[in-house]
């Protein structure tokens, strides 16, 4: 599996390539009408959603919430092949925002003593990283889950990326099973980037392994502690964890990628097995869930201060802009100076993007559904800016 940075500038699980499609113009909505006297017009933010489609997104969903009330607008297609428009109400992959439910699981775990951030990974999972420079007793959680540990990224492995990131791999490979376990042997193959605690680099195994501590420290699959605590109690009932499914629930939209040869043709991916992605991406959401949990999760309604503290508590994301890494969570300064937090997430045929204010009291979130054109930061500087 490649990598490409994107958005707020994260790195996610997304396909490097490149596409020309038409553009379509984008529709909103607000609920009971437009907003009140000076609210938000989200004009900028309708105009980034247009030109991503006219750069060659085939279509676009957003949902933005604040004090005013829900506005939401779509742009583009779809379906490539019936025309059929996006939907506000899509459920889509959303990668690697993913990262954000389990580290707030972990902390969760935290705050109920079951756990410390210092911990080290070998004392939940013995034996487990090791090999080629790489040893979890030098690794603590609190390192995996901002992504100073130094810990290899499975989706660097170049027969990785043959089976599951070119046009003829993904067809062979795409609906196999991979355990988690299997991800993490992936990346003991080759030696650890640095010394953990000594440097930052993204890397999706680190978030494998988080998901596995949880299910060692619980009992249960990081899965089933996500629904539990996150997805139940702010009733995100788009939101769901598909394990080995291969579809999206409905209401969705088609997916679309060109993998590696920017003027190849384009492939629908929609239908895959998640598990390539595992707890480093393998969720399925909508923009109004997204921006849901976000709120709440910045609002203190998830985690207690301290907990929340600690998940806001930064490093330099080495090598991105303005941009600065926590717990699953990331914070970047606009533009305009405005920060936001959140995560973006991309995997195959899909990139995403939920932020919000510190407060949780303005937050948008949104799918490309294809995983190689469109600018996705002018989309959020539209809103915010």
């Amino acid at each position: 599996m490649r990598v490409r940075t994107t958005l707020v500038g994260a790195t996610a699980l997304l396909l490097t390539a490149a596409l020309a499609a038409p553009a379509v113009a984008a529709t909103g909505a607000h609920p009971a009408g437009a907003h009140p006297a000076g609210g938000h017009s989200h004009a900028g933010t309708r105009k980034a959603v247009e030109a991503a489609v006219a750069a060659g997104v085939p279509g676009v969903t957003a949902t933005a919430r604040d004090g005013h009330g829900t506005w939401s607008a779509t742009a583009g297609v779809g379906d490539r092949r019936t025309g059929a428009p996006r939907s506000t109400a899509d459920r889509y992959r959303v990668g690697s925002i993913t990262k954000t439910f389990v580290a707030t699981v972990l902390l969760r775990l935290e705050a109920e003593g079951r756990l410390s951030l210092d911990d080290t990974v070998e004392k939940w999972l013995p034996g487990v990283v090791q090999g080629h420079g790489h040893d979890g007793r030098r690794i603590t959680v609190r390192q995996l889950l901002n992504h100073t540990s130094g810990i290899f990224d499975y989706t660097g492995d170049a027969d990785f990326g043959r089976a599951f990131f070119t046009a003829d791999g993904f067809s062979r490979h795409r609906y196999d099973t991979l355990a988690p376990g299997e991800l993490v042997t992936i990346a003991m193959k080759h030696e650890p980037y640095f010394a953990p605690g000594t440097s930052w680099k993204y890397s999706n195994t680190n978030y494998v392994l988080a998901g596995m501590v949880i299910e060692k420290v619980t009992g249960h699959s990081y899965a089933a502690e996500i629904e539990r605590r996150v997805i139940a109690p702010l009733r995100l009932r788009g939101t769901s964890l598909p394990g080995t499914r291969i579809t999206v629930p409905r209401p969705s939209s088609r997916a679309y990628s060109k993998f590696l040869d920017p003027t190849g043709p384009v492939y629908d991916v929609t239908t895959l097995n998640p598990s390539l992605a595992s707890s480093a991406g393998e969720m399925i959401s909508d923009s109004a869930d997204l921006d849901r949990f976000y709120s709440a999760l910045l609002g203190g309604k998830l985690l207690p201060p301290k907990q929340l503290k600690e998940m806001k508590t930064t490093v330099e994301a080495t090598g991105i802009p303005n941009t600065r890494y926590g717990l699953g969570l990331m914070d970047t300064r606009l533009t305009c100076g405005v920060h936001v937090w959140g995560h973006n997430g991309g995997i195959h045929g899909s990139a995403s993007s939920a932020v919000t204010t510190a407060d949780g009291r303005h937050a948008i979130a949104f799918n490309f559904n294809g995983d190689w054109a469109g600018d996705m930061q002018s989309v959020i500087d539209g809103e915010f800016c």
